[in-house]
């Protein structure tokens, strides 16, 4: 399994630009798979559906499937969130794995920036980012994509990984 993330500050683009991404990579034949990490409390489950009940009743974690998908929600009850290591142990495996956030783990990243977001680069405190895609031009020597620019940055982010155009 090959690992790319995207690193950037909330209202960056990172989120638009990995749903454009994915479609390309999926194309190519790949089987992609995305851990995302949230700054804040999150809920895939509403209240008054069962699996919201049974989970706020105290299941340590709750099982929904259907014919079309299946979710696996774990509430940690007070546990430390766990490590990037041991989330990638949940995935299945797949051709790449994409992440979303988690700006401090070594991985290759791209950062993600937006000028009118108003917060600093985050590249030259960072060695793991590899390239940056910027909604304008920034002075640096890392490869350097527009924003917009979803083709070349899959074409970047595949050749980054060692997975080839035709997989």
């Amino acid at each position: 399994m090959k690992i790319f993330g995207f690193a950037g500050w909330s209202g960056s683009g990172k989120t638009t630009l990995i749903e454009k991404l994915i479609p390309l990579f999926v194309a190519r034949g790949l089987k992609v798979s995305l851990i995302k990490h949230a700054h804040h409390s999150f809920d895939v489950d509403q209240p008054g559906k069962d699996s919201y009940r049974h989970r706020h009743a105290g299941c340590a974690e709750v099982l929904v499937t259907s014919s079309r998908r299946w979710a696996l929600m774990h509430e940690l009850r007070g546990a430390p969130e766990p490590g990037f290591a041991e989330l990638i142990e949940h995935v299945s495996p797949c051709d790449l794995l994409l992440v979303e956030g988690f700006k401090r783990e070594q991985l290759p990243k791209l950062e993600v920036y937006c000028a009118a977001v108003g917060e600093s680069l985050l590249h030259p405190q960072d060695p793991d980012i590899v390239a940056v895609a910027s909604d304008q031009r920034i002075d640096t020597r890392l490869p350097q994509f527009d924003r917009d620019d979803a083709p070349g940055i899959a074409k970047f982010v595949l050749s980054h990984v060692g997975l080839t155009q035709s997989a």
